[in-house]
């Protein structure tokens, strides 16, 4: 299969820069997965779509405010560094611009210098290894010094950090914001659970991997990124019960789908774990766990749109998002919502 065979043409207008004043107020295009059969609603509809018994899954990740501007010590020329991951310790995987000239043992101050680092090893992708110096608490002076990430095809400024996060976000570590959760209000999952609906949590870290174009013609020579997931021994219990009385799993975003399916047994049982997954979902997968989806609009030929082609078949979905285009949904991060049923 190509990539190619994910295009579309999409108008720039139709890419949402900001969030709307209130999450719940996005549209929702419906489309049935086995007839193409596409229906105009609003997200508070998507209670409608779900019934008791089912189990509601959602990614808790927080988004970081990854982005750091900043001064070389030596020359005061301006820095930006996005922290990508975690290592150990202070050290962070790391991209650092201007590149060509970030060479091992290059400092950096951020803040009048609360916040120094050095650059400790350039590794693939040129991606660098930095060590943070600072007194006091790193994530404090992360939150007042960093900004959030935000996708490269959002050019406002966002000025308030909480609305590139999910109401229940909660396990810091993402470099992006799982955002099919952006809708979501604790008034609509306060009448999910009313409905007798179960909601569990796992977390998927999401890495800026996500926003990657897919460089091959032919899809499977792509080499998907890792990402770190956890799923409890709770949330695991629900979903194979869910299952087993033959009710829905409701993924809600590509990382959740990501992750259910990432940690089945041979038996299609949710095993609960810490680990890392790079697994590729394109047409031609069998969904194991995942029955329905809530997602956003993805980008032309991302790992995105295959994912939920291989849910809804490709026809069905490039059907759905030409109707998108020609209704005016707002696409993207930042856009409408599409549920999956």
């Amino acid at each position: 299969m190509k990539k190619s065979d994910f295009n579309f043409e999409l108008p720039e207008e139709l890419i949402a820069q900001f969030p709307i004043e209130n999450r719940s107020d996005s549209r929702l295009l419906v489309l049935d997965k086995k007839t193409g059969e596409i229906e105009d609603k609003k997200f508070t509809d998507i209670i409608e779509y779900l019934e008791s018994g089912d189990t509601l899954v959602l990614n808790d990740t927080k988004v970081i405010p990854a982005r750091l501007f900043g001064r070389r010590e030596k020359t005061g020329g301006a820095v930006e560094i996005l922290l990508l991951k975690n290592l150990e310790g202070n050290r962070w995987e790391t991209l650092v611009k201007p590149g060509k000239k970030a060479k091992i043992g290059y400092r950096i101050e951020f803040g009048d210098g609360i916040l120094k680092c050095e650059i400790k090893d350039i590794i693939e992708d040129g991606k660098r290894i930095v060590e943070f110096e600072y007194e006091g608490i790193f994530n404090e002076i992360l939150d007042r010094l960093g900004e959030m990430p935000l996708p490269p095809y959002i050019h406002e400024k966002l000025e308030d950090k909480n609305r590139y996060q999910t109401i229940y976000a909660k396990n810091e570590g993402s470099a992006a914001a799982p955002t099919a959760g952006l809708h979501f209000t604790q008034e609509i999952l306060e009448k999910i659970k009313a409905k007798g609906i179960n909601i569990v949590y796992l977390t998927l870290h999401v890495g800026l991997g996500t926003f990657r174009p897919v460089k091959e013609e032919n899809i499977n020579n792509h080499i998907m990124h890792t990402e770190h997931y956890e799923i409890s021994e709770k949330a695991a219990e629900i979903i194979n019960k869910t299952k087993e009385k033959g009710k829905n799993i409701i993924a809600v975003g590509t990382t959740s789908v990501r992750t259910l399916e990432s940690c089945v047994d041979e038996n299609n049982r949710i095993i609960p774990k810490a680990d890392s997954t790079d697994i590729f979902i394109y047409p031609g997968y069998k969904f194991k766990i995942v029955d329905k989806i809530i997602t956003n609009f993805h980008l032309p030929e991302s790992t995105l749109i295959m994912l939920v082609s291989a849910m809804a078949n490709r026809e069905n979905v490039l059907k759905a998002y030409e109707y998108a285009i020609e209704e005016e949904y707002r696409f993207f991060s930042f856009g409408d919502c599409m549920f999956i049923k």
